[in-house]
């Protein structure tokens, strides 16, 4: 039976009212609200034209390869340094410091959920804020990244290589066992903005056994059947209605 969109809301803070360890799983949907572009839309990343496609241009090999192409896209496409949290990112960080969020997985790398004030953010690809000399490690800021021209270089003449995960590389794994950790012991699982296409990433769901999941997502997605409610709508619409629980409640 279809639920009205006011009976998706009730069911969806009912269980996050009882949630003690819930945990949110999200992707680029999450940050389109705050104008960041996503991939696979109709006006993704991936449906612009560019010399290379924006799948061979993000590739490790292509980075080793031709990096000052690989830049001058990055700087274009890949640092919404001024874009600013939603009502998704505010909720969550204010879940989580009511004492009902354990932890953010997310697939983005653009911070917003730690500038909403989440502090167990899990950045299964990265982020576009930290970024290291190839050669000899110095840290350096998303802001030098931006202002630099053609290929950014340390002072030691190394290659300054974003923390991001590019094609063809393998994820963290001490990020990959932190998010396993989180959904073995979640009581809730909300999972939003993500086509759950992305591997090894959207395979993480299967570890969590703990209680309802809750999709929220414009379009279907492969685990749409495996989940306890689905919401066709806006996430920051959808979270954005949300009451947060008094912390002080037990």
């Amino acid at each position: 039976m279809q639920l009205t969109q006011a009976e998706e809301q009730a069911q969806l803070q009912s269980w996050i009212d009882q949630a003690r360890r819930a945990v949110f799983f999200g992707g680029a949907g999450v940050s389109t609200e705050s104008g960041v572009p996503d991939f696979r839309s109709q006006d993704g990343l991936y449906q612009q034209t560019w010399k290379y496609p924006p799948e061979t241009i993000l590739s490790h090999t292509f980075f080793q390869r031709n990096p000052q192409a690989f830049f001058t896209f990055y700087r274009a496409k890949m640092l919404p340094l001024n874009a600013k949290p939603n009502p998704a990112h505010q909720t969550l960080a204010q879940l989580e410091k009511a004492g009902r969020l354990a932890a953010v997985i997310t697939q983005n790398i653009d911070g917003l959920h730690q500038a909403a004030g989440s502090k167990k953010v899990l950045e299964l690809h990265g982020s576009v804020h930290r970024n290291y000399c190839a050669r000899c490690g110095t840290f350096f800021g998303a802001e030098h990244i931006k202002n630099s021209r053609d290929v950014p270089r340390c002072d030691c003449g190394g290659i300054i290589k974003p923390d991001v995960v590019l094609y063809e590389e393998s994820l963290n794994s001490d990020t990959l066992e932190q998010s396993v950790s989180a959904l073995s012991q979640a009581d809730l699982l909300i999972v939003g903005g993500t086509s759950l296409a992305v591997y090894p990433a959207a395979g993480l769901l299967q570890y969590f056994h703990g209680g309802p999941m809750v999709l929220i997502n414009r379009e279907e997605t492969p685990a749409d059947f495996r989940a306890s409610l689905c919401i066709r709508r806006p996430i920051g619409q959808v979270l954005g209605a949300v009451t947060i629980p008094d912390a002080t409640q037990p």
